[in-house]
């Protein structure tokens, strides 16, 4: 339990971190990976820099820079986000954490290319939680798209409501180990299916499955994935966030490359700050009230 949960250790996620922890708040900043900072062979255009740097040397600065200051850093896939009444839940493959508040900064997901169909049947049969809209499907045929552990996590959500539940993994090969009770299609996808409400799937060898819902579970679960499982507003496919960063649940709030824009380190550590500075406020307004 802490009093701020930072869901991403990257630049946005440390930024924000470095503000909380000077503000003697107790920070948890839970973690996957680098993202696409491992991937910056050298970084030049960043201010205090007087030599390139590769990506990855900074990312490690960042996090000693973060140990150094009390967090407590955790290696760890967070795969749900709900507010219990009184504390954020973030769930991870290895545990569970509890804050007041909540920063998401879990970088883009750069990966996630849709289907055609799946952006207009968003809410029509196609959703990116389980647990928020597996009732809908009790006793229905649903598919999960996805072939890792964030995939694994939707499917055993759903397998104790719907009638079957059907791994789609587009091609890719399955990096988890799945229950015997779900069936595994790894034929590449064309396209989905349905008008006004998904009806299914077509496979690029054109044979069709049908469908009354399908999950999107891809790679690990973004910022995104995380802000809808916790409720917060989406406003033409992007989460509603208002000039401190914070959605429309109070309390829960994004920054870095995970909010669109500049995918740049600049803009992450500036948008980390405002959100860790906003976070204290939120928390101190709230500890007083």
């Amino acid at each position: 339990m802490s009093d701020v949960i930072i869901i991403g250790y990257g630049p946005a996620g440390v930024s924000a971190s470095l503000y909380a922890l000077r503000s003697g708040l107790d920070v948890v900043l839970v973690g996957k990976d680098s993202g696409a900072l491992e991937k910056a062979h050298m970084i030049e255009n960043y201010y205090g820099l007087e030599k390139p740097l590769a990506g990855s040397e900074l990312f490690a600065v960042g996090k000693r820079q973060a140990q150094s200051l009390g967090a407590h850093i955790v290696d760890d896939e967070v795969t749900d986000l709900y507010f219990d009444g009184n504390m954020f839940v973030a769930t991870g493959l290895a545990g569970e954490y509890r804050g007041r508040a909540c920063i998401m900064a879990t970088g883009s997901a750069r990966k996630k290319q849709p289907l055609p169909k799946m952006a207009e049947l968003e809410g029509h049969g196609v959703s990116y939680c389980a647990i928020c809209d597996a009732f809908f499907y009790r006793g229905k045929n649903v598919a999960v798209l996805g072939a890792g552990e964030y995939a694994l996590h939707e499917c055993k959500e759903l397998l104790n409501i719907a009638g079957s539940v059907t791994l789609l993994t587009n091609g890719a090969e399955v990096t988890a180990e799945f229950p015997e009770t779900v069936k595994i299609e790894k034929r590449p996808l064309k396209a989905l299916l349905g008008e006004g409400q998904l009806a299914g799937a077509v496979f690029m060898d054109e044979s069709e499955i049908k469908l009354d819902g399908l999950f999107v579970a891809l790679g690990s679960a973004s910022a995104m994935d995380l802000a809808r499982k916790a409720g917060a507003a989406f406003e033409n496919g992007n989460v509603v966030l208002d000039k401190n960063f914070m959605t429309t649940v109070p309390g829960l709030f994004a920054a870095g490359d995970c909010t669109g824009g500049t995918l740049q380190v600049a803009v992450a550590v500036g948008e980390g700050a405002i959100a860790g500075l906003a976070a204290i406020k939120y928390l101190r307004e709230t500890r007083e009230g």
